[in-house]
């Protein structure tokens, strides 16, 4: 059965189109950044140089796979690229990226984030999780 193959944990007539594409993405984008670990070490290991640099290579197009990919999240889950506005191209300790984000205060990448027009919208399948961030702590 094809639908048990992709990892689906919901019956697949129960999920929308849009949900098993993200998770189509998801899953490739996994299997991208799978793919630069290995070639990772593959590069530490080799002891020709020349396999190395193409090994290198090869790692370097897995992260533009990997980036393709998750910019096509990025335009399909409203909150993802709400996210990855807020972190994003910041200078500094990551871990203060929310705190000055939450305050506005003004620091890099601190600004509203802006959604990108096809991202915005009900119906697109959002859960809406990431709004509940911060809720009882």
């Amino acid at each position: 059965m094809g639908d048990s193959s992709m990892g689906l944990h919901e019956q697949p007539d129960k999920l929308s189109p849009q949900t098993v594409d993200r998770h189509r993405a998801i899953v490739s984008l996994m299997e991208e950044f799978e793919a630069v670990d290995w070639y990772d070490q593959r590069v530490d290991a080799a002891t020709d140089p020349e396999l190395a640099q193409v090994l290198a290579h090869n790692r370097d197009e897995e992260k533009e796979h990997a980036a393709m990919t998750l910019e096509w999240l990025r335009r399909h889950d409203p909150v993802l690229d709400t996210q990855l506005r807020t972190y994003l191209f910041t200078s500094g300790p990551v871990t203060e990226v929310e705190e000055n984000a939450t305050e506005g205060n003004g620091a890099p990448g601190a600004q509203a984030p802006q959604l990108a027009p096809q991202a915005a919208g009900p119906g697109d399948g959002s859960l809406g999780i990431g709004s509940l961030k911060g809720v009882g702590e």
